[in-house]
């Protein structure tokens, strides 16, 4: 589990789209082109079944060829993201746990490395949802045997806010390699949780779209992120000049990826997968058909013409 820590650390993992129809059915013949073409770059591994990918709306056949289409593709490291699946009705907290775990079994046998620990939004509001919460993460552990990413995801995508010291608890498992962010636009919450992890030796992973460049001045070191799943190198621009020590192209490379993220990680907040779909045809990484997301919600054709207006400007900057 150090290895893996030791290997992800200062790395890209982009959380990446499934190209689907209007109808839902994931193009595989494309998933697999777009496998290759982003397992070609700079990054350090990538998370697959994560929100961008619409994991929890895809069937249990679907995860399991969507995780054999990237498993194929790349030796690099996958992390599957874990918990309840849409069509599935969990009554009680009891059933959602073993939902989520019957997904991280399915993960590990399909060959995933780790999993990301979908929150259980209910358990927020319990007087011991804390124990509840590392009590699902050690049971997710110790029944698909993998090693963990903790997930504090912001309300609108389902998640709830993870106090420090539920951070700290969770960092303090020998399963867990890290805890990732994902608070939208909470930079207190953000910044409370990166610094609870300090001095753990576990990663400390910014999933935040929209404070990306921030998250590591906070003390992020590792990114996982679906502004990823397109135009790779601009999140990777940021990540590589920040731990290089390269200050002003770290200025740079964040201006960019705002300018990107402002295009494509706005309200309706649900569209970003849509935006990101749209980008990644612009990028030729898929085609028009299977560019749909069937599951977020209707966009403007306006929204498209800003994400493809932002695209040809930054087209035209100088690399870095």
């Amino acid at each position: 589990m150090h290895a893996l820590v030791a290997r992800l650390r200062g790395t890209l993992l982009p959380a990446v789209v499934t190209p689907m129809s209007t109808e839902g059915v994931v193009a595989y013949d494309v998933l697999g082109s777009y496998a290759g073409a982003l397992a070609a770059q700079s990054i350090g591994g990538l998370a697959v079944w994560a929100h961008t990918g619409r994991g929890l709306y895809l069937t249990a056949a679907d995860r399991s060829k969507v995780l054999e289409t990237w498993r194929q593709a790349t030796d690099l490291p996958i992390v599957a993201g874990v918990g309840v699946p849409r069509s599935e009705s969990a009554q009680s907290l009891q059933e959602a746990s073993d939902a989520t775990v019957a997904v991280a079994q399915q993960a590990a046998a399909g060959g995933a490395d780790a999993v990301m620990v979908y929150p259980l939004a209910a358990l927020g509001d319990l007087p011991d949802g804390h124990a509840q919460a590392v009590a699902l993460h050690e049971r997710v552990a110790a029944e698909s045997g993998l090693p963990l990413v903790g997930f504090y995801l912001h309300g609108e995508a389902g998640g709830y806010p993870y106090s420090p010291e539920l951070i700290r608890d969770l960092l303090s498992l020998d399963s867990m390699l890290g805890v990732k962010t994902a608070t939208l636009d909470r930079a207190i919450g953000c910044q409370d949780a990166i610094w609870a992890g300090r001095g753990t030796g576990k990663l400390l992973i910014t999933g935040e779209d929209r404070m990306y460049g921030p998250s590591f001045m906070w003390g992020a070191d590792t990114a996982l992120v679906g502004i990823a799943a397109a135009q790779v190198e601009l999140s990777a621009a940021v990540l590589r000049t920040w731990t290089s020590g390269d200050h002003s192209g770290f200025l740079t490379a964040s201006d960019r990826l705002d300018r990107f993220a402002a295009a494509t990680f706005y309200a309706p907040i649900e569209g970003y997968v849509q935006r990101m779909l749209w980008a990644a045809v612009w990028e030729g990484l898929i085609p028009e058909e299977a560019s749909h997301d069937p599951y977020g919600p209707d966009l403007p054709a306006g929204e498209r013409d800003l994400v493809i207006r932002c695209l040809e400007e930054l087209s035209h900057y100088p690399a870095i």
